[in-house]
């Protein structure tokens, strides 16, 4: 069997489908160029963007860890068994929580033993103190017979002798009342503090013991961390050290992609002589909940004093044979101008110059203008139009390397 095409004519001459589908082609043809006929008399629909003058500050990028600001080994403070271990790894503790008890059965004897010897010398003291009165008071009678000659001296003497002993004895007294109440307080120190507590509020990293496992005064029984006390540190370059001041602000990213905001606490006064930097502190001023200790962040940290910047949004910008330019809205009218511009800024483009604060450029639809075209602008952000300013993006920091070199590249970063 034979193909034979049919021509335009034959289609509408022979009619049939084929001839009523080949008249509707044609019909929205017409309708389209119709369309676009009457498109290219109205002006052209734009979203527009105000540029504007913005604080910035010249920033580098230096890579920091999550630190434990307050983290100890809690050790006991007495020897014994341990009888009662109630925690595991990952709990959280309370400040005077129970972290291990140790067995106090002998200790409540030395206790009852230290009571007792304490009862013992003060007993011994009540019988120094009243051969001591006896002592004083036979010695006064002699000292008087003996002023009217009616006892010799030696026998004053022997008065004499007599009531310095009982004064030694009473002091040995009171030295043994002494001793024992210090050992009973000693006693009593070691049954309180079989008990190991939490010196603060914190969370279980290490259990150090177990039950039946005997424990030496001064071992470690659990490892604890304050989550609420974490800090950032961080190896700053020396150069940029001078920039840095009390209570800076500082912008950071967790590796997971989070928002972190820091606050400068503290700059060390060492040096690492190798990569030439310095330890600098940060408190975490939010959010705290999203941060572990040891976790990896990078920090935005400012190395100049702030200045105003005129930015405008990238997506303005349009490529020419001269270089940059943008369409500038202007009594209804997209007029081109060439600009010279400078450093990134997140979604922005520092301007040396070509704009001025207050310049409504086309930011969408700017592809398709020619200059001088007549628009119809939507301010971005209003009703229909795309949301947000591309001005308020952070830029984007070349972070310096683990040895704290950089690549020697420094952008701007929006502060306000």
């Amino acid at each position: 069997m034979k193909l034979r095409y049919l021509s335009p004519d034959e289609l509408v001459t022979q009619g049939g489908p084929m001839r009523r589908l080949f008249i509707i082609g044609i019909a929205l043809s017409l309708l389209a160029g119709a369309t676009q006929a009457l498109a290219q008399g109205r002006p052209a629909g734009v979203v527009t963007d105000i540029v504007a003058t913005e604080q910035m500050s010249e920033t580098v990028s230096v890579f920091g860890q999550v630190v434990s600001g307050r983290q100890s080994a809690v050790a006991a403070r007495v020897s014994g068994v341990a009888a009662e271990v109630p925690l595991q790894v990952g709990d959280r503790v309370a400040k005077g929580d129970v972290l291990a008890s140790l067995d106090t059965e002998l200790l409540r004897i030395q206790l009852a033993q230290a009571e007792a010897e304490v009862q013992i010398a003060k007993a011994g003291l009540a019988v120094a103190q009243a051969q001591l009165e006896r002592a004083e008071s036979s010695f006064r009678r002699a000292e008087t017979l003996q002023a009217n000659a009616t006892i010799s001296d030696v026998q004053l003497e022997d008065r004499a002798s007599a009531y310095a002993e009982a004064i030694g004895g009473n002091q040995q007294g009171m030295a043994r009342v002494q001793a024992a109440e210090a050992a009973l307080a000693r006693a009593r120190y070691e049954l309180t503090n079989a008990i190991v507590r939490a010196p603060f509020d914190g969370v279980v990293l290490e259990l150090k013991t177990e039950v039946g496992q005997f424990v030496s005064a001064g071992s470690q029984v659990a490892m604890l961390v304050d989550p609420g006390a974490t800090e950032v540190e961080a190896n700053v370059p020396a150069r940029f050290i001078s920039a840095l001041s009390p209570d800076l602000a500082v912008e950071a990213q967790s590796d997971a992609g989070g928002a972190l905001g820091l606050r400068l606490r503290a700059i060390l006064p060492t040096e690492f002589s190798a990569t030439r930097t310095r330890p600098v502190r940060f408190e975490i001023t939010g959010p705290e909940a999203m941060v572990a200790v040891g976790q990896s962040v990078t920090l935005n940290v400012p190395v100049s004093a702030p200045r105003d910047v005129l930015v405008v949004p990238k997506d303005a910008l349009v490529q020419s044979s001269g270089g940059w330019s943008v369409f500038v809205h202007e009594d209804g009218k997209a007029n081109a101008r060439t600009v010279e511009l400078g450093a990134a800024i997140g979604g922005s483009f520092e301007v040396l110059s070509g704009l001025a604060p207050g310049d409504e450029v086309v930011v969408r639809g700017n592809e398709r203008l020619r200059p001088g075209q007549e628009i119809a602008p939507t301010l971005r952000g209003a009703e229909g139009a795309e949301p947000g300013r591309a001005g308020d993006a952070q830029g984007s920091i070349a972070p310096e390397n683990a040895n704290g070199e950089g690549d020697g590249q420094r952008q701007l970063a929006g502060r306000g």
